[in-house]
Order: structure tokens, then sequence, then C-alpha cells
């Protein structure tokens, strides 16, 4: 039977190396087959009527045109006044000779055109790939919450929790950025839980070669050598950034994250000093692993436009004198370009009807109304509505607001890392739009924190089911409480399909899944 409830911290009574890295579940056969399911599932809702609405949705109008632009050109270049009209009736010859000035970074951009380039610039050239990593992301997250708990269960309640939400699913059939970033992330942090139980077995060898008691270890511990999957971890971060800088939030809670679990590691193997042998032996490498290695990743990314002539301030440090001429005209140039855009992102504070404060985003206090038809008359009734709304399914995000809170008991009141873990990334996702000030910012943006609350929602759930042998009808009734809440967790998929796949509804019936006013 595949073990629900998260593996506790196991006894210090147990051998070392089982403390430092307890054993995977025993059901990698099974536990591959339900990920396929959740992962299949995950797509058809995903690639489901890609192509609807044929209309270009909210920010997919910037989006759309530059990502063409950049797998053409290596940059992002301007578009006639009709372009979307042009685009959507099948005609891509649009661009102008300028370069146009973004302030976003490329990858996510170049992701949406390579979709274009691989089924043609239509709505599902355009989306194939939101929803490519959309389901990826879902896979991933099933196997990171697996390797975080020791739990098959947990996992996938994780994964189909995040399959059947509202929020990342507009995101996945959408070509925006979130979708994107929300991908890298999950990614890295996979990669994180991979090195930690790497870098622990590493530990565990030399604790165990190494001759007398633990307890008078004074030294600092051995290095540990390459660490590969934190490398990897740092590059999936570095992409991360390549697709939105507020990734940059994620490299501080990882990087801070990876060093502290490196001390923890080391107490555990005796060192009586664990923070001093931490930054002697770890976070130098740490720092170089992801931050330096993320930095090269993100230059990566702008390949394209560093190998044009035309792009956006391109040639600005060209002739220039410069105290800094040592480093080449294009880097200079780059790093102009950056401090533009910086400038820019702190002037977007106009008002739009759909900005929100981050206080209400997992409350769904304002969703984000990303297309609406109300000239429908497709439907069988007097007026038909058609919409695309990136709105949270009411049943994962207000039950996260309770497991934040559950997470926080854990990690504060029992020092349980995994619920700490976890609650880092919904706090990198979430907590700094609240110092954007005035910032022109939406609802949508917590959608990088999905996974992360999913997993905490998961934990919880394992907790409720409890273990395999508990006593009595303990189980019983675990199993027909995470039953009745999944079921109401498919019950409103079912119920707010329509407003989050652009379904032509009768008004009436758009109008019902509107359920608070702020919602329409």
């Amino acid at each position: 039977m595949l073990q629900a409830t998260p593996t506790p911290e196991v006894p210090v009574a147990l051998p070392l190396r089982q403390r430092m890295v307890p054993q995977l579940p025993a059901d990698a056969l099974v536990s591959w087959l339900l990920t396929a399911a959740v992962t299949a599932l995950a797509a058809f809702t995903r690639f489901t009527s890609l192509s609807v609405p044929n209309a270009l949705v909210f920010d997919e109008t910037y989006y759309v045109k530059d990502g063409l632009s950049i797998v053409r050109f290596g940059y992002e270049r301007g578009a006639n006044g009709n372009a979307d009209a042009e685009l959507l009736a099948g005609n891509t010859d649009i661009f102008s000779d300028s370069a146009s000035f973004v302030i976003h970074p490329p990858l996510g951009k170049a992701l949406i055109g390579a979709g274009q380039l691989l089924f043609g610039a239509d709505p599902f050239g355009w989306r194939f790939a939101a929803a490519l990593v959309g389901t990826l992301t879902v896979l991933i997250t099933i196997r990171a919450i697996r390797r975080l708990t020791r739990s098959t269960a947990i996992g996938v309640f994780a994964g189909l929790l995040l399959t059947l939400d509202g929020l990342h699913l507009t995101l996945s059939r959408t070509a925006l950025l979130d979708g994107f970033l929300t991908f890298f992330v999950i990614a890295a942090f996979a990669l994180l839980l991979l090195d930690r139980d790497q870098s622990r077995q590493r530990l565990a060898d030399w604790a165990e070669r190494r001759p007398g008691p633990l307890a008078a270890v004074g030294e600092a511990g051995p290095r540990l050598g390459a660490r590969w999957w934190r490398i990897g971890a740092g590059v999936a971060l570095g992409l991360a950034c390549g697709v939105k800088w507020s990734a940059v939030f994620f490299v501080l809670a990882f990087g801070l994250m990876t060093v502290l679990w490196d001390a923890g590691a080391r107490k555990a193997c005796g060192v009586r000093r664990p923070l001093v042998a931490m930054l002697k032996r770890d976070a130098l490498p740490a720092f170089g692993g992801i931050v330096g290695i993320g930095a090269v990743a993100y230059l990566l990314t702008w390949t394209g436009w560093l190998a044009s002539d035309g792009g956006w301030s391109r040639q600005w440090a060209a002739g220039r004198d410069s105290a800094f001429a040592f480093i080449p005209e294009s880097i200079r140039s780059l790093w102009h370009f950056h401090s533009e855009i910086l400038a820019s992102a702190r002037q977007i504070t106009s008002e739009h009807p759909y900005s929100s404060d981050p206080i209400g985003w997992p409350f769904l206090a304002r969703p984000v109304s990303m297309f609406y038809d109300g000239d429908q008359a497709s439907c069988g009734a007097d007026s038909c509505s058609q919409a695309v709304t990136a709105l949270g399914n009411p049943a994962i995000w207000w039950a996260g607001i309770a497991a934040i809170a559950i997470g926080l008991f854990w990690w504060i009141g029992r020092r349980d890392w995994r619920a700490g873990a976890l609650l880092g990334g919904v706090a990198a996702g979430w907590l700094p739009w609240f110092l954007v000030g005035d910032r022109t910012i939406f609802s949508w943006y917590i959608v990088a924190a999905a996974p992360f609350l999913c997993g905490l929602i998961a934990m919880v759930l394992g907790w409720v089911l409890g273990p395999a042998n508990a006593p009595g009808n303990r189980r019983v009734w675990g199993a027909a409480a995470v039953g009745a809440y999944l079921l109401l967790v498919a019950v409103l998929f079912a119920w707010f399909w329509p407003v989050w796949t652009a379904q032509v509804i009768p008004y009436e019936d758009w109008l019902r899944r509107m359920w608070v006013r702020s919602w329409i």
C-alpha cells in the first residue's frame, strides 16, 4: 500500500545514513504509472481546444509578436499598427526594420516563438510551448514532492491539485510568461532536492569511514566535490531569470535554503559548529553553483540579441569612451539596456481595471479577465459569453491559506524542513510583490507559487489520511475526508472549466460562475 503520511523525521536511534537520507518509497513502478496518469490528464486539459479563442488574449498581443520576431531576427522588432488582425488572418509579414523596446528578457518569448516556428503563427502554435511546459510542470511537481516527503501518494496529490487548478491551467493555455517561469522554478527546486540527497549521502559515507565517535567531531567535515545537481539548479534559475526578473527572489530563497540544508547535514554528522562549517565548506561553492552558473545561463538567453546588430541599444557602447573599455562593447550595451528596462519597469504605474493588491491573491479577491466576448450567439440563448478568466480553483487556493498556517506550525513548532522548503517557495512567489509600491501588477503573478502551495495542501492531505497502520477507523475516516476534498476540487474544476477555456455558454451561466462582484 502506498505510504500517504509524510515520512517523519527519523528517530536518532536509527543508523546515521537512514537518518540523513531516508529511503524513497519502494513503489517505483507504481509511482511512475500514477505520475504518467496525472500528467496525461494535465496534457489533456491543457491541449484540448488550445486554439480557442481565436484571438490574441490579453498580453499575448505583445509576447506572440515578440516571440515570432526573436526566432526570425534574434531580437524584438516593432510591428505595424494592424499587426494583430493581420496575424490572425495568417499574414506574418508584420514587422518593421526598427527594434522594439521591451521590459522582459527573451527566453519565454523565444519559446513562444519556437512553437510558432514548429506549428505556424496561429493560436495553437503560439500557445503550444505554454501548454507543453505547463504539463511538464505537473510531472516535475509530482516527482519533487514525492522525493521531498518520501510519499508517492502525497506527490500524486500535489500533481493532481496543480492539474485541477484554474490559475495554472489558464497560464498553461495562453502565451504569457509566468507559466514558463513556474516551470523553471519547480525544475530548480527538484534539482536541489536531488542535490540534498546526494550531498547527505556523501557526508554519511565520510562519517562511516571516520574513526572514533561522531560526538567528538570538531572539524568542519569534508568538501563535497562537484555538485552537479546544484549546478543544474543554478542553470534552471538562470533560465527562470531569462523569462522574468522576478525569478531573482527564487534565487535568493533557494540559495539560502540549500546552504541551510548543508548546515543541517553537517550537524547531523556530529559537526559541532555546523554553521561555521557550512560557511567554510559550502557557502562559496553554493554561490558559484547557483549565482555564478545562473548568471552565465541568464546571459546565454540573450544570445540572439548579442549576435544581432539591430537590437534595442545594441550599438549603445559603440565608439563610446568608458572606464570599462576592457569589457566588450556588446556586454556594455546589454548592461545599458538593462538599466533602461529597470527604469521603465519602475514607471509602470498606470491604472488597470484588473490590477490588484497581492494581499488578496490567495483569496482570489481580483482575478484577471484575460478575454471576454459577449457578442457570441451560438449557445442557443438570447445572450452568450465566451471568457478566459485567470481564476484559481477556490477549493485549492482557499484551502491553501489554511495549509500555509499548518505549514508554519510544522516548520516553526516541529522544525519540519519539508514544510519550510515549501513555505519558502510560496514566499518567494508571493511576498516580494508587496514591495513594488504603485506598480501595476496582476493576481496571476502568484502562479509561480502554485506548485509549492499544492505541495503544502498535499502534505496536509497525507496527514489527514494517516499512516497505513493507523488504528481503528482512523484510516477509513481519513480516506473519506481526503476523497471528499478531492471530489470537491474536481467538481469545481468542471464547474469553472467553461470560463477558464473560452467555452461559449449562456450569459446567465457565465454570471453564475462569477461568485463575487470583484470577479467580473
